[in-house]
């Protein structure tokens, strides 16, 4: 039986291709999984481990932006990765290139988010999960 999507692409345009290139690649460390030019320009694919659509609506968007920032900082898009330990995550990344927005902050929903831009125009959300992501369901 078909799932129907196979994998979700987040595809970006940047100006500074590589710098994002190696902001992403280099600092986040996402492995590169292909590289291609063919004579009109460079694509490259990143592994950024399991993809997850989060849809949200405004309100709640604005709810995430004061918990995580203290104001509405956001676009309609942003980029959340899950690490491991969001305070030195957020020093490399800014170390490497990032401008920090918010530093790590704890959540109600029991997580520890900094808020950063980076190359390429993406406002980004580092999060280190304190509790089960999705909770398994009552027997």
């Amino acid at each position: 039986m078909s799932k129907g999507v196979l994998e979700m692409r987040l595809v970006v345009t940047a100006s500074d291709y590589e710098e994002a290139l190696a902001f992403y690649r280099d600092v986040v460390g996402l492995p590169q999984l292909a590289a291609f030019d063919d004579g009109a320009g460079h694509v490259t694919i990143l592994d950024a481990g399991r993809a997850t659509l989060e849809l949200s609506d405004v309100p709640h968007a604005e709810h995430i932006d004061t918990v995580e920032v203290g104001r509405r900082v956001a676009g309609h898009i942003r980029v959340a990765f899950e690490v491991a330990d969001a305070a030195a995550s957020t020093e490399r990344l800014v170390a490497g290139g990032a401008t920090l927005i918010a530093p790590p902050t704890r959540t109600p929903w029991r997580s520890l988010n900094s808020r950063l831009d980076g190359p390429g125009g993406l406002q980004l959300t580092l999060f280190e999960n304190e509790a089960p992501e999705f909770p398994a369901p009552e027997p």
